[in-house]
């Protein structure tokens, strides 16, 4: 149900957008004139009396993707764009453009852009956009589709030539999301939407991925030696509370003793080993 809902109230929009894009156009261009009138009717009567030979030339079929801006007499013919389904033109005087209503890609060309901290980077992106309102996209830009191409690669460095290098590694979405706005709103008079933009490669030249490869590695080492020496001062801490509690206790240094012969014994079987009272180093030991 919410489905169907939001499809009825796109349909309504599209078709809201449609008329105000038509309007001042229909306004100026639906007055034929008195010549005007008479070659259409020339026309129908034509069709009427090559009726049988002239059906093919009349009757037109668009798919369902796809919608018709009719011309009579090079002006606008209707408010909204026919079809899908059949339609009915004048073979004299009118004369019609299929738009194609599906959503095309194209590749942005990698482009060579200075960031805002001096680095030069090629970028390359993916633009998807269809085509909202067909009279418009007729009936205000020669090529709605090359018209876009070439706005994508300029909006691309417009907005990449804000950014920092940082920025452009670890925002690609924002990047995206800006993007997509600003070909939206510069696309909106050629009845285009433009339903997503993305960053598809960002290459560095050699230089500057050998120097960002080193830093990485340099601070990879540093956290390396703060980590061993916080494990050295954590281990020397230790030590120094067994070396209490061994002195509190005689005992635990024999202990520890034969646990280190036993050890020796079990791993390094080759090893010969002479067992020393400790109670015979404590006269050397005083």
């Amino acid at each position: 149900m919410i489905s169907t809902s939001s499809s009825t109230s796109a349909m309504v929009t599209q078709g809201k957008l449609e008329i105000s894009n038509v309007e001042n156009v229909e306004a100026k261009n639906t007055r034929l004139g008195c010549c005007g009138w008479l070659l259409v009717i020339a026309s129908f009567m034509l069709v009427i009396l090559t009726f049988p030979i002239t059906l093919g030339m009349c009757v037109k079929i668009v798919k369902e993707y796809e919608r018709a801006v009719i011309f009579r007499l090079g002006r606008i013919m209707d408010r909204k764009p026919k079809g899908p389904g059949l339609f009915f033109v004048l073979p004299c005087t009118d004369t019609f453009v299929k738009v194609d209503l599906r959503t095309v890609s194209f590749d942005i060309p990698p482009q060579e852009i200075l960031t805002k901290d001096s680095v030069t980077v090629n970028v390359d992106g993916v633009v998807y956009f269809k085509i909202q309102c067909p009279i418009s996209s007729v009936a205000n830009v020669s090529n709605a589709h090359h018209a876009t191409r070439l706005l994508a690669q300029t909006t691309l460095r417009n907005v990449l030539g804000t950014k920092n290098l940082s920025e452009l590694l670890s925002d690609r979405e924002g990047i995206s999301v800006s993007m997509q706005e600003s070909l939206d709103d510069a696309t909106d008079p050629w009845g285009i939407k433009v339903e997503r933009v993305e960053i598809k490669d960002v290459k560095l030249p050699q230089q500057m991925q050998r120097a960002m490869a080193a830093e990485a590695e340099a601070t990879r080492e540093a956290r390396a030696k703060i980590i061993a020496a916080e494990g050295e001062m954590n281990a020397s801490r230790a030590l120094k509370e067994a070396s209490l509690v061994i002195a509190e206790a005689p005992s635990a240094l024999q202990l520890r003793y034969l646990q280190t012969l036993s050890t020796i014994a079990t791993e390094k079987n080759s090893t010969i080993i002479f067992p020393l009272p400790i109670d015979m180093m404590k006269a050397f030991i005083k």
